[in-house]
């Protein structure tokens, strides 16, 4: 009887109903649950302590750095002198062609792949981080459920920004020049970012769906090459078949290549003036499509992680 009490609904400790059983997750260890982080500034501050993780992974793991500095660097001088010996345009004449008018115009469309297949980066990352059992030491820590996200696809944009530095010196080197004012030129960079920014919620959208690293490599490369292909990026559709010149008139990588042109001033005197309204209104359309993805496939990439962590 000692240890008991009577008439009070306390236990056999002397403590009140519930005082003895603790919460799951987090809250079990005397931490906040992650839904008290909810707000914006918790969620971007979260962001970004996992974007720095992120970033030190980056110096840490050398190939991901050489990766980002040689494939540019090869994209570049292989369309350039091997393709480009083959591809001519007419120079600033419009008649006699000119090898240095392709390099202008070749540039911005392997600026505008080679930042799209740097965002698949987010989703092979996410791919990994699910197979390797990080999302779930990330589940059981104090933060908002968009940390991760916001995290990886932040990295991934400084990422990107290295790549476009270098493609620029690789560029200049090759004889590609910029036309315009340091205004329109940085608008060009912000545009091309930008849309890859908003590919890369499409990726780890992706990379939470299949949960390994191989699996999401084969599937995004056999999406997103034909979608590079088919587009004015490396040459003019004019030339194309009906079908494949109207859907690469409004295919989205068309028109983020067409307004880095029109804001580089790679426009070449002998390519014809586009018809189609993506083409004609470029930037637009780039943030148009950009918004729609945002809108679409951060909510659901945020509920896939909730799910897929929880499995």
């Amino acid at each position: 009887m000692s240890g008991t009490t009577t008439g009070t609904g306390e236990g056999t400790t002397g403590r009140r109903p519930g005082e003895g059983t603790a919460p799951a997750g987090g809250a079990a260890r005397g931490r906040p649950s992650p839904s008290a982080h909810g707000g914006v500034r918790q969620a971007l501050g979260d962001g970004w302590t996992v974007a720095r993780r992120n970033l030190i992974r980056i110096k840490r793991v050398p190939d991901l750095l050489v990766g980002s500095i040689v494939s540019p660097i090869m994209f570049v001088l292989l369309f350039a002198y091997v393709f480009g010996g083959a591809i001519s345009l007419p120079g600033a004449d419009g008649s006699t062609p000119d090898p240095a008018a392709y390099r202008e115009y070749l540039i911005a469309g392997i600026f505008a792949q080679t930042v799209i297949f740097g965002a698949t980066i987010t989703g092979s990352g996410m791919a990994q981080d699910l197979k390797t059992g990080i999302i779930d030491r990330f589940r059981s820590l104090p933060m908002a459920p968009s940390a991760v996200l916001v995290g990886r696809t932040t990295a991934d944009v400084v990422n990107n920004v290295l790549t476009v530095v270098i493609m620029t010196l690789t560029g200049l080197v090759v004889g590609w020049r910029i036309n315009t004012s340091v205004g329109e030129a940085l608008l060009g960079y912000v545009v091309l970012l930008f849309f890859a920014y908003c590919v890369s919620w499409i990726m780890a959208y992706l990379g939470l769906l299949v949960r390994t690293p191989e699996v999401f490599n084969n599937v995004t490369f056999i999406v997103i090459f034909p979608l590079t292909f088919i587009a004015n990026t490396f040459v003019p559709i004019e030339s194309f078949p009906t079908g494949l010149r109207q859907f690469a008139e409004w295919n989205p990588v068309s028109a983020v290549t067409q307004a880095a042109r029109e804001l580089f001033g790679n426009l070449q005197a002998g390519v014809p003036t586009p018809e189609a309204w993506p083409l004609q209104n470029p930037v637009l359309y780039t943030v148009l499509w950009g918004v729609v993805l945002l809108l679409v496939f951060v909510p659901l990439t945020v509920r896939q992680y909730q799910r897929a962590a929880a499995r």
